[in-house]
This record gives structure tokens, C-alpha cells and sequence, in this order.
């Protein structure tokens, strides 16, 4: 297992650490739920450090980024970030990514840790016949997400630059925590706003403290995976590995939204196709009206019990106090307010079918 620049600083903060995507991570400090809600109501401060960075760069940096994505990098200004994802060749998701625009002809990927190795052999195998500069630097480089409703207000003290002026899903490269030449990027995944800190290994230890303190008075705590996943599922945000993977259309995904046919990439024929014919099952979010709570890989069944379905992530919602979750249905199960049915070990526990995000704030 790899550690991160911070992982005695966890130990120390008395984290649980669990081995995730070939990192020792913290999964908790003092609880899920009241971790869950400092960040929908204060401040947290996450340790995202195995995410994987590839900077692409050179004349022929957006003509590779173009081939291999799914969104139009063309449309991003220097300072805009851009969610997308990688189609693979057979209708399904290599992973999801941030691209961000760092200079006219250097782009920052930002994927997910499970898939650094696997993403860098796909991007490769494209930009053998494209020829654009790229590095791996997920080795060398630490990333801090500071999510929550008080996150400007905390970090002002510590930047030059006004951060209220970084508007959701563009960034800055300024100082930060007396740290020249940090990306400061209104990015995310837990839906309660925020900012995520790019900086190298041995510049983090010293921004971590800085945050805490500058924290304090704002009820800052240091959060774990387990609550960013139960924010980011109330978002409905798609987790790569369960929601979304190599068998599932960004279409049938509900991503439709950062799949730009007016660009020519990777299976695009295909997806073309897909979305001319109409999918056959959907992602969608569901309530649970009684008790229980869904889990991966749970069947989806409709009143007489047949399948319909599958659960691809579920949680009992800290926030709205009922269980969640994400799955795939048939199309003609999909719509809000359809009928739906958990089957919950022995017991079968209706649901139905909700517009995301489940959580509105």
C-alpha cells in the first residue's frame, strides 16, 4: 500500500485508515454522519491525494484531448475546468476525468486513483499517432479538497486573490497558504461548494495545518471517504466502479450533457447510434418509502417481481434520514415517480423513482 504525504498526520488525528485504490486512506476520524454534516453545514477538509494528474501539453495536447474524451475541450478558456470521461470502444466508460485548461496548450487530467495506470495505457495508445507531450504526475503531486458552505469565508486569509471572484468549475494558479503557484480550483464532489488545493507532496503538510488553523473558528474538521461518498450519492454525482464503468453508455448513465457530437472521438459512432435509437435502461435515483437501506449490486424488481434492474450504489441519507440510492432500470421504468422495488435480503422494500439531486440544500 502507497501512503500519502499525510498519512502520519491521519494517524496522528486518530483516522481509520483502509487500503483504497492501492493507498492507505482515511475512511472516518469521528464518524460518518457528523463528518456528512460539517461539511452540508460548516467545513471539512479531505485528503484526495491518490487521484491521478496527467498534464498534456504542446501544439497537439487539445487534438489528443478531443479524440479520448467525451465533452469539448474546445470550449475551455484558460482557467475553465470541464468534467468528461473516456468512452472506450465497445459502448462503455473508461473512466471520468476534470479537464482543466492550464495554458493555451497545457491540460491538467484529473482521473480517478483506481485507473491511473489503466487511463495513462489508453490515453498512450491514442497519442501514438497524435504526438502530444504528456507526463504522469500523480506521483508528485498532492490535492486537499476544502468542501462546505463557510469554505470562502474560512479561506480568504490565506490568498491574495478574492475567492468568491472563482466561480463553480473555473480555478485560479496563485498563492495559497503561503505557498506560491497553487491551483485553487471551485471544483468538487459533495455538493456543498468549496474548493479543491493541487500542490506538490512536500508543499501539503504545510497547507493542511494552515487550513485547519485558518478553519478553526469556522468548525472545520478533517473528513473521510466514507462521507464523501454518502455527499457525493445525495448529489447523485456517478462514482467510477459502481454507477459508471467500462459496460455502461455515459447515455444510459445520464450523461448525455458532456456528450458532444459535434466533435469527432472515440465510439462516437456508436454512441451516435445509441442515442438515435434510444437506450434501453437508465440510471436513475430512488427513494426507499419504508425502512432499509440499498446496497451495490441489490436487485431492482418490479410489483410482480420480476428484474429489472440492478442497485449501483444505495445509503441511509444523513441528510434526509432515508435511504438512497443509484441504479440501472429498464426506460420504461425510469421516469419520476415510477414504482420500483428493493429486494433487501429476504424482504422486498418499495421505492420510487426521484429526480436528482436528492439532497437540495
Amino acid at each position: 500500500m502507497k501512503n500519502t504525504a499525510l498519512t502520519s498526520i491521519h494517524e496522528t488525528l486518530g483516522a481509520k485508515l483502509v487500503p483504497f485504490a492501492g493507498y492507505n486512506m482515511p475512511v472516518q476520524y469521528e464518524g460518518i454522519n457528523i463528518e456528512h454534516e460539517t461539511v452540508r453545514n460548516a467545513l471539512g477538509v479531505f485528503d484526495v491525494s491518490h487521484m491521478g494528474e496527467f498534464l498534456i501539453s504542446g501544439p497537439k495536447a487539445l487534438q489528443l484531448i478531443q479524440k479520448v474524451t467525451s465533452n469539448d475541450a474546445e470550449k475551455l478558456k484558460v482557467g475553465d475546468a470541464q468534467y468528461s470521461c473516456f468512452p472506450n470502444d465497445k459502448g462503455g466508460i473508461v473512466d471520468d476525468l476534470i479537464c482543466y485548461r492550464i495554458k493555451e496548450d497545457t491540460y491538467l487530467l484529473v482521473v480517478n486513483a483506481s485507473n491511473i495506470e489503466k487511463d495513462w495505457k489508453w490515453i498512450s495508445s491514442y497519442n501514438e499517432t497524435i504526438g502530444a507531450e504528456m507526463r504522469d504526475l500523480s506521483e508528485n503531486y498532492s490535492l486537499l479538497a476544502i468542501q462546505g458552505p463557510k469554505a470562502v469565508e474560512a479561506m480568504q486569509s490565506l490568498t491574495s486573490v478574492d475567492l468568491s471572484e472563482i466561480k463553480f468549475y473555473t480555478f485560479k494558479i496563485a498563492d495559497f497558504a503561503g505557498i506560491d503557484h497553487v491551483i485553487i480550483s471551485a471544483t468538487g464532489y459533495t455538493g456543498s461548494g468549496g474548493f479543491e488545493i493541487y500542490c506538490k507532496n512536500d508543499e501539503v503538510t504545510q497547507i493542511w495545518n494552515k487550513v485547519l488553523e485558518a478553519g478553526a473558528d469556522f468548525g472545520i474538521k478533517p473528513i473521510g471517504l466514507a462521507a464523501r461518498d454518502t455527499l457525493r450519492l445525495e448529489m447523485g454525482y456517478c462514482l467510477y466502479g459502481n454507477d459508471i464503468n467500462d459496460t455502461t453508455s455515459p447515455l444510459e448513465a445520464g450523461l448525455g450533457w458532456i456528450t458532444k457530437f459535434t466533435k469527432c472521438f472515440v465510439n462516437d459512432t456508436y454512441l451516435k447510434k445509441q442515442k438515435e435509437e434510444g437506450i434501453k435502461r437508465k440510471l436513475v435515483g430512488f427513494e426507499l418509502d419504508e425502512r432499509g437501506i440499498p446496497r451495490h449490486d441489490y436487485e431492482i424488481v418490479d410489483a410482480d417481481g420480476t428484474k429489472i434492474g440492478i442497485v449501483t450504489s444505495g445509503t441511509m441519507s444523513p441528510s434526509l434520514k432515508k435511504g438512497i440510492g443509484l441504479g440501472y432500470v429498464q426506460k420504461e421504468f425510469s421516469k419520476s415517480g415510477s414504482k420500483i422495488y428493493i429486494q433487501i435480503r429476504k424482504k422486498v422494500v418499495p421505492a420510487t423513482v426521484v429526480k436528482l439531486p436528492f439532497y437540495m440544500g
